[in-house]
């Protein structure tokens, strides 16, 4: 690799005079070209000298040179080892008492509640409701949850329900009464801290269900009310079995 001379001097100086010391011009030397500080005394220890200098020079290109490059790495390649990091959730947790249970409680709830439909069919009513089948996922699946708490759960299946019955004699069937009754069950809901959102669609399956309307405020308590508390009983086996029976 060729030396540039220092600043004063010139090639033919260094080669004639060995004793002659050059420096380096390296403050005004371009950054991307390396700049090595010769110092020349003559003999056999010269070109040792020479040849360190020229590998610690070398090794500052390389750092800088690494340094600029970890600057202008994209921002994308960072975001994407950081989301390498992050991984979902597993079910790996979850053992077949936890599956077999729930959906066995499940099945035994809607076979009860089809028995007593069964049971009272000459008065032309039914327990088997859609909004009872999401309080059957809520209750099984999820019994240490807000909605599944029993204050929340029965008044806001009262609750929403009144207000179902209220909504329809106000404004009779039609998009009002739906609009009016399902707005009014989400405020009711919020005053009185009872969230349990199966309670929301009580309402609409009253105004929409003309097999319901002659219970006028005893909707209120039938079916809604009425089925949750046989789920309850049915609650507390699933949990039990949940908690003692795990394989």
């Amino acid at each position: 690799m060729a030396v540039r001379p220092g600043i004063g001097c010139t090639s033919s100086n260094v080669l004639a005079r060995g004793g002659s010391r050059c420096l380096a011009a390296a403050s005004h030397a371009p950054s991307s070209s390396p700049v090595f500080l010769l110092h020349v005394n003559g003999g056999g220890g010269s070109s040792r000298q020479a040849h360190l200098l020229s590998r610690k020079a070398t090794g500052n290109a390389a750092g800088l040179l690494s340094e600029r490059t970890r600057r202008r790495e994209p921002r994308a390649v960072v975001v994407a080892a950081a989301a390498a990091n992050v991984t979902p959730a597993s079910p790996r947790g979850v053992s077949a008492s936890d599956v077999l249970w729930p959906s066995a409680g499940a099945f035994l709830a809607m076979a009860v509640l089809g028995r007593m439909d069964q049971m009272m069919a000459f008065k032309g009513v039914s327990l088997t409701i859609a909004p009872l089948g999401a309080v059957c996922a809520v209750l099984f699946t999820a019994p240490d949850s807000p909605p599944a708490k029993k204050y929340n759960m029965f008044v806001a299946q009262i609750g929403c329900a009144a207000i179902g019955v209220l909504a329809l004699s106000l404004f009779g069937p039609g998009w009002l009464a739906r609009g009016a009754a399902l707005s009014a069950s989400i405020a009711f809901m919020t005053i009185t801290g009872s969230s349990h959102p199966p309670a929301a669609s009580l309402p609409l399956l009253f105004i929409d269900g003309p097999k319901f309307h002659h219970l006028q405020l005893w909707y209120a308590l039938f079916p809604g009310a009425a089925g949750c508390a046989i789920l309850c009983l049915i609650q507390e086996v699933v949990v039990y079995l949940k908690k003692n029976c795990k394989f």
